[in-house]
């Protein structure tokens, strides 16, 4: 049976994903910060729990990032993907944004893939396993003051392609970017509340709707399918059309 990783499994796509390689045969360590998010997950997985280990690790942490990869492969046996998904946002106008805030945020969503690529890439070469790198839209276009968030995507894009040429061919790694992907109800209970989506929320996307934490679940699915090996360094936009839709006011 093969094993994935996924951090930051406990809310939003990262729990989506969690229940779709449950589905799918695979056994699934939860490395998640949030004690809150991760007691309620193992809570609502319980049916599951032997297939599932949970971990509080702190990405940003090479020693948290060690502990949990030699605490997976003590569980497990083995690591077959890694799926770096944690990630955290800070909007703050640039004079605004301290540096403390813009190393949380690099800390997390960069230097974690970073730290969790390096503790695995061992266990997973010996498996001919794989990477998914989530990136984001972000990564060619912002909103403003999302600096430090869309400086991380940034940053995992040109991550994603190096690992592939350094860990290639016993490790294929591949990063997704997702769009509008509504997330809002599938977040802890303290903070999950449904978006109202609008007709025209779901119109302007080419594809006539915003997205889905199902959406970029498949997408994982595809790319660490074994018979999709001659996949590699590259980034797989999930948008529903977005950045190719021109705007003009």
């Amino acid at each position: 049976m093969k094993t994935a990783i996924i951090t930051g499994g406990g809310q939003g796509i990262g729990r989506v994903t969690t229940q779709y390689l449950l589905t799918h045969g695979y056994r699934v360590a939860i490395w998640e910060s949030d004690t809150d998010a991760l007691a309620e997950l193992r809570e609502a997985f319980k049916a599951s729990s032997a297939q599932i280990l949970f971990v509080s690790c702190d990405v940003s942490s090479d020693a948290n990032v060690r502990k949990a990869a030699e605490q997976t492969v003590s569980h497990f046996g083995h690591i077959d993907t890694l799926i770096n998904n944690a990630a955290i946002m800070i909007e703050r106008p640039l004079d605004k944004l301290t540096l403390e805030e813009w190393n949380r945020v690099i800390g997390t969503n960069l230097t974690g893939a970073f730290l969790c690529s390096k503790h695995t890439a061992g266990y997973l070469a010996a498996q001919k396993g794989s990477i998914i790198n989530m990136c984001s839209t972000r990564s060619v276009q912002s909103e403003p003051d999302t600096f430090a968030y869309s400086a991380s995507k940034g940053g995992i894009l040109a991550l994603t392609h190096s690992l592939a040429v350094s860990l290639g061919p016993d490790v294929r790694v591949n990063a997704i970017s997702p769009g509008w992907i509504d997330v809002s109800a599938l977040k802890k209970k303290a903070k999950a509340k449904s978006e109202e989506l609008s007709p025209e929320d779901h119109s302007q996307h080419p594809a006539g709707r915003v997205g889905q934490a199902d959406d970029i679940a498949r997408m994982i699915l595809f790319l660490i399918a074994p018979e999709n090996s001659f996949i590699t360094g590259q980034n797989f936009v999930v948008d529903g059309g977005m950045t190719r839709k021109m705007i003009y006011v």
